[in-house]
C-alpha cells in the first residue's frame, strides 16, 4: 500500500490552512482538532489532536501544529 501525504498550507488570516490530501484539496481547518476531523473524512480512522500533531505523514508549511 502506498503511503498516503497530507500538506498543510500556512495559514490565511480568517480563513485557516488549506488541507491536501495526495496533492488534492480536501478543505481548510483553523486547529488541529478541525484537522483530525478533514483526516477523518479522508479515510483516516481513530486520529485525535495528539495524532494530528505528531504525525508523519503530515507536511507542515508557514508553521508547525501550533501555527494557525
Amino acid at each position: 500500500m502506498t503511503e498516503r501525504s497530507v500538506t498543510v498550507c500556512p495559514p490565511v488570516k480568517g480563513e485557516g490552512r488549506q488541507v491536501r490530501v495526495d496533492g488534492e484539496p480536501v478543505g481548510a481547518a483553523s486547529s488541529l482538532r478541525g484537522l483530525a476531523e478533514i483526516m477523518r473524512r479522508a479515510g483516516w480512522v481513530g486520529l485525535d489532536e495528539i495524532d494530528v500533531a505528531d504525525s508523519p505523514v503530515i507536511e507542515w508549511y508557514g508553521g508547525g501544529p501550533e501555527v494557525w
